[in-house]
């Protein structure tokens, strides 16, 4: 019987393919295109979001200000119902005793306004909202705010002042309490600027507000954008937040 030989080919394995590898730098070419392609992305979105480089922070969906009512600073009714007065309304929460960040926050929104033409500061104002309603009688209010400039003092009671100041996501409370008439307030420090239709559309810190050419060009843009598509439905009536009784 004659033995035949085993297939070679069956008996001795097949060569392994070796992948050839890619130098480094391709790696950290691609990687880098890669990076900027996601960040000129994101640039984009935001860009058609918001056109507009807002200094201060935008909101990405401009939504609807809260109205209220209270008694202004020469001591009469006051509602505040935004888009029927067809202005632009800078408000922040404070109190006539504070040592620092409401006086500043006044000084500079006041050089904001005679940044603005005058066609312009017919169409822009300022609202301090007092969360001190026991101290800031609105003469206290008047005498404040007119030092600084041409800011109005809105007075509200409790509890629709804390409801308010919610609305707008601020916040306060007491602090350094000595006595029932001595102490201070922590408060938020934003501002918020509310555009002529009613929409919430930028906040700025008041460590922002000394930059007044930036934030007057956010003012100037949100004053010429009245006309802008997506208008939220104005506030009425029937939405304001009752104060009680006057002081």
């Amino acid at each position: 019987m004659t033995d035949h030989p085993a297939n070679p080919a069956a008996s001795t394995p097949a060569p392994l393919e070796v992948a050839t590898g890619r130098p480094w730098y391709v790696s950290a070419i691609l990687a880098v295109c890669a990076i900027t392609l996601v960040l000129g992305g994101a640039w984009v979105f935001a860009r058609i979001r918001s056109p507009f480089p807002f200094y201060g922070t935008a909101y990405d969906v401009p939504k609807q200000a809260a109205a209220f009512r209270g008694t202004d600073q020469d001591g009469r009714a006051f509602a505040f119902t935004p888009a029927t007065d067809k202005k632009v309304t800078a408000l922040f929460f404070g109190f006539t005793h504070c040592p620092n960040i409401c006086p500043l926050s006044l000084a500079y929104l006041d050089k904001v306004r005679l940044s603005l033409s005058p066609a312009e500061q017919a169409q822009f104002q300022v609202l301090l909202v007092s969360v001190d309603p026991a101290r800031d009688t609105p003469e206290r209010l008047r005498e404040y705010v007119t030092f600084f400039g041409k800011a109005q003092g809105i007075w509200m009671a409790e509890p629709a002042l804390s409801r308010v100041a919610r609305a707008y996501g601020a916040s306060y409370e007491k602090a350094d309490i000595k006595s029932a008439t001595e102490y201070q307030i922590n408060h938020t420090t934003a501002t918020y600027l509310i555009d002529a239709e009613g929409r919430l559309r930028v906040l700025w810190d008041y460590t922002q507000l000394p930059q007044v050419e930036q934030v007057t060009a956010d003012v100037r843009y949100v004053l010429g954008s009245v006309a802008q598509a997506g208008k939220a439905e104005p506030a009425t009536p029937e939405t304001l937040v009752q104060t009680g009784e006057n002081p």
